[in-house]
């Protein structure tokens, strides 16, 4: 499943979009717990020293495809936070095994680990459904 991509406006700023999408999906990704090599998938699994980078100063060039992939994280946590109960719930369901189908019980995380951009919009096209949305 694919995003519909549509170009921003010509003085739209670009580096901000970086820097909020960045700051936002290490912010996540902190709360889960995750490793910086799982976090380097999640994003695409870009070169070390940019991915290090990115950790380090929050900005540079993100690709669509990265862009995408850290809006599905963003939707995920999202979702999580309007299903679960307590943060802490929320934050730790993607480790936890799954019995539902698409998981087959594995974590959500391990389906997400999987490393193409349908990994993560399977989680969230499951957590859509799971909220009525």
């Amino acid at each position: 499943m694919s995003q519909h991509y549509i170009d921003p406006p010509k003085n739209f700023n670009l580096d901000q979009l970086y820097i909020t999408a960045l700051t936002a999906f290490f912010n996540i990704t902190k709360r889960w717990g995750l490793s910086a090599e799982e976090e380097q998938i999640l994003l695409g699994s870009p070169a070390r020293s940019t991915f290090f980078k990115w950790k380090r100063e929050r900005t540079g060039h993100l690709s669509r495809d990265t862009l995408e992939r850290i809006s599905y994280i963003m939707g995920i946590y999202k979702a999580l936070r309007i299903l679960l109960p307590s943060e802490k719930a929320a934050n730790e369901w993607a480790k936890k095994p799954n019995t539902a189908p698409l998981f087959n019980g594995i974590s959500a995380l391990d389906k997400m680990l999987g490393g193409q951009v349908v990994d993560l919009a399977d989680v969230r096209r499951y957590l859509d459904a799971e909220r009525g949305g």
